[in-house]
């Protein structure tokens, strides 16, 4: 599995926005969600690349700011098609830092 990369302190991610870090040489979007917890999945709308990060964030559910594809924050899955999912990642917080990683694939 691979290791946990630091993405910042907990206080460079606004509550109910996403962020876009660089993880293992690809852009992941960052979820500080208002019951304080984290999510993160694939920035890149599969559709065509805009940044999920940019997009707008109601609950769960982050919509891409270009075509206006749901996404869930909690499990990548397209919220139109289940079929169709982004990579999801491991978020963790200790000592104020928040750190990713990605989740092994089945």
């Amino acid at each position: 599995m691979s290791e946990f990369e630091s993405v910042g302190k907990v206080d460079d991610f606004e509550i109910g926005r996403g962020k876009a870090v660089p993880i293992d040489g690809r852009m992941v979007a960052v979820f500080r969600q208002e019951d304080g917890s984290w999510h993160a999945i694939d920035d890149l709308c599969p559709h065509m690349g805009a940044s999920l990060a940019e997009g707008h964030v109601e609950g769960t559910t982050v919509t891409c700011p270009w075509h206006a594809w749901r996404f869930c924050i909690v499990d990548g899955t397209w919220e139109d098609n289940p079929r169709v999912k982004t990579d999801c990642f491991e978020v963790k917080v200790e000592n104020d830092q928040v750190w990713v990683r990605e989740i092994e694939k089945e």
